[in-house]
């Protein structure tokens, strides 16, 4: 009886400590890195599809085409790691855009400080919605929502409804620095400012800490209505870089410039990987999710596919995304 229990309990032992298998640990990589498996799968139909698709040029244009959103999604990534939303990151890039261009063409302040202006445009906006969401105990979705009103009221009464013109300054960054479209380098230096936030500061850890449990973490000291602040404060200065960048390609200040962009933005980070309900997100997942979505739009457009088609076949890849979280979530747990 002993030397059969032994037998049992040693290969049960046993039994536990083997490695998963190798179809098990694919699966569990495709599952965390599931955006990266849908986009090299995307990229290999379209390329069967039509071979435009892997050109230089192509490739160039998808690079562009993401850089806007991408900006802007690199700044959600903070705020949804915390468990909150920003609906006014478009709004707000369109503001900061248009004060920029407002100075330079009626103040005639130098270019380089009209860029300046932009940027510190976004800072405030961002700051605003932080604090009152913070200090004012406003949900997330009202705060932002009434700052996407205001940033959008308040450029078209700045410009009047019509376009304004940008400096120098702003247009060289819809321009080409040799071979590389400025875009696309400046969607390089926002996503390394996002992963050196989020994986090597004190205040990217903090992000995840409030996201898993805000309670928590004002508990264990974390100064959780000022990093709030922050975070919506640098979600406004990267829409406001992705504004300008916007205006510096169609050398002019839109005042209906980054109309649900806010939407694209959310949906990168998700399909990316962050979750919604916080706690989790990464700068590569959401470079990913954008590029992801531009990739959708090139690759429907060249293959002639209604733009009204486009919108149905975006919301299905965002309903699919967040399902996948969902899933991800109840097998993790």
């Amino acid at each position: 009886m002993t030397g059969k229990g032994n037998i049992i309990v040693t290969t049960a032992t046993t039994a536990t400590t083997q490695k998963p298998s190798v179809g098990r640990r694919m699966g569990s990589w495709a599952l965390n890195h599931g955006a990266l498996v849908g986009l090299i799968i995307l990229c290999i139909a379209l390329f069967i599809a039509t071979p435009v698709f892997l050109t230089v040029p192509n490739i160039i244009n998808i690079g562009i085409q993401a850089a806007v959103v991408a900006i802007m999604a690199f700044g959600m990534t903070f705020v949804i790691v915390t468990s909150g939303i920003d609906l006014s990151v478009g709004s707000v890039a369109a503001l900061s855009a248009m004060v920029s261009a407002w100075m330079f063409s009626n103040v005639g302040l130098p270019g380089w400080l009209t860029l300046i202006i932009g940027l510190l445009i976004g800072l405030l906006a961002g700051a605003v919605s932080g604090l009152a969401i913070a200090y004012g105990k406003l949900p997330a979705f009202i705060a932002t929502l009434a700052m996407m009103s205001v940033a959008r009221g308040l450029t078209l009464v700045i410009s009047g409804g019509t376009p304004v013109a940008t400096s120098d300054a702003v247009n060289h960054l819809g321009d080409d620095l040799g071979p590389v479209p400025v875009p696309v380098i400046m969607l390089a230096l926002a996503g390394v400012v996002c992963w050196f936030i989020l994986s090597r500061t004190v205040l990217g850890r903090s992000l995840y800490a409030i996201g898993g449990n805000e309670e928590a973490a004002r508990l264990s000291g974390i100064p959780v209505r000022r990093i709030l602040v922050a975070v919506y404060a640098l979600a406004g200065l990267f829409a406001g870089l992705a504004g300008l960048v916007l205006a510096g390609r169609l050398t002019s200040a839109q005042p209906q410039a980054g109309l649900g962009y806010e939407l694209d933005a959310i949906a990168a980070v998700v399909i990316g990987g962050a979750s919604l309900s916080g706690g989790s997100g990464k700068a590569s997942g959401t470079f990913i999710g954008a590029v992801l979505l531009a990739v959708i739009r090139n690759g429907l457009n060249i293959l002639n596919v209604s733009s009204f088609w486009q919108q149905v076949v975006i919301g299905c890849v965002i309903a699919l995304a967040v399902g996948f979280d969902v899933f991800r979530s109840k097998k993790e747990s």
